[in-house]
């Protein structure tokens, strides 16, 4: 049974290729002593996220034994139960039923309709990094707020709570759960906060927010229910934030590591959307899909893994694979990476990334203009990378903005 390498959180990639020389599916022991089958091949990968008998509700009968060997990795036990109401824990038909019911609030008119919004909050961050004296950590600076700063916005939590919103959503995104009291008692607040303030909702009329959105939401007289509601939004607050920061983070390593690529994105920024896509693909911010569950024995590629095993889809890996993507370690800005699977495949394809794709086009769009001369303040190999299974991204980005910058 095969072990993480050391080296695999700064790049996994290597091992990756090993594994998908010698199969698509393999039996791996994570740092934990959790054991689950790893899926490293691209056309395997998308097979298991369409198959129905790989499901991720964690309340069903079998799968039980995998569950509790796993919680130390997913956080079961860690995080409030009533956070599991949302769709990335649901299988058919009631995911169906709760897609069908959010879906509106993340249609693509909404979603583009943020333009504006989004961009001045770019800009209000980008003007705190004017005039800073040495280097300054761009992850902490810009990639972190962004992200959260547009969703508490999108859910209406009041300027005055969003500071301890970012705090309770730090802790949250500690998916390695190295503090599991602190974990629970975070998500313990999440819940209570989000109960007050759907009951101001109720009490003071609805509004134009995400949080207003669920609470009217309703189909054939089926409407969401408080604890779907406050999963929800938990959801989006952690999914939403996550890839958004990483993706923006990866980004701006891969081009300030090769200060040719910056340059020439800067003259030619009409090319941010299609890198964006090719960054997608080659350093995603997400590197394994979140936990399946096998309810019967089930074939996956021609390995047979028994019912009630843990199942792990590595995203980065399938992107990765040389067999749907011509010299897959080497970015191409000219790629056309269409197809990529950053953002899953099948019915829990991410409902949030049109957004993930609008704040990072903007976000990349904005700094190549306004610091066109940015450059990275260490070497690119002492850049520290998370240790986490489930998420890629780096823990800080020192940079140095060595001009002033570009006049809006």
């Amino acid at each position: 049974m095969r072990q993480l390498p050391p080296e695999f959180f700064r790049t996994p990639y290597a091992f990756y290729e090993e594994l998908r020389a010698q199969g698509p599916v393999h039996q791996i022991q994570l740092r934990t002593g959790v054991r689950a089958w790893l899926i490293v091949d691209y056309d395997a990968a998308r097979e298991a996220l369409r198959n129905p008998t790989i499901r991720k509700d964690p309340h069903t009968d079998t799968g039980a034994e995998a569950r509790r060997e796993g919680a130390g990795e997913s956080g079961v036990g860690a995080v409030n139960a009533r956070l599991s109401y949302h769709l990335l824990n649901t299988d058919p038909p009631h995911h169906a039923r709760l897609r069908k019911l959010v879906t509106p609030a993340f249609a693509p008119a909404r979603i583009e309709a943020l333009t504006p919004r989004v961009t001045a909050i770019t800009d209000e961050l980008l003007d705190r990094l004017a005039g800073a004296e040495g280097p300054v950590d761009l992850m902490a600076e810009f990639a972190f707020p962004l992200p959260i700063t547009v969703i508490c916005e999108m859910l209406g939590v009041p300027a005055a709570d969003r500071e301890q919103f970012k705090e309770w959503s730090a802790v949250v995104s500690d998916i390695t759960l190295s503090d599991p009291a602190r974990m629970r008692v975070a998500t313990d607040a999440i819940v209570a906060y989000f109960e007050e303030l759907l009951a101001r909702r109720r009490a003071e009329g609805l509004g134009a927010d995400l949080l207003s959105d669920l609470l009217s939401a309703s189909e054939a007289d089926d409407k969401l229910t408080d604890d779907e509601i406050i999963s929800m939004a938990f959801l989006i607050l952690i999914a939403g934030h996550e890839t958004t920061v990483n993706l923006i983070g990866n980004t701006m390593l891969t081009l300030l590591a090769d200060p040719a690529k910056y340059a020439a994105l800067h003259e030619d920024p009409e090319r941010v959307p299609a890198l964006i896509e090719e960054m997608l693909r080659f350093e995603g911010p997400v590197n394994m899909a979140t936990l399946r569950y096998t309810t019967v024995p089930t074939v996956i590629g021609e390995t047979e893994v028994p019912a009630g095993e843990l199942v792990l889809v590595a995203l980065g890996s399938a992107n990765h694979d040389e067999k749907h993507f011509e010299a897959p370690d080497t970015f191409d800005a000219e790629r056309n990476a269409n197809g990529h699977l950053a953002f899953g495949h099948g019915i829990h394809f991410c409902l949030g990334a049109g957004l993930a794709r609008l704040e990072a086009r903007i976000a990349i769009s904005r700094l190549l203009e306004r610091y066109p001369d940015m450059r990275l303040a260490v070497d690119a190999d002492d850049i520290l990378w998370r240790e986490s299974v489930l998420f890629r991204g780096v823990l800080d980005l020192p940079v140095e903005t060595t001009k002033s910058p570009a006049l809006r």
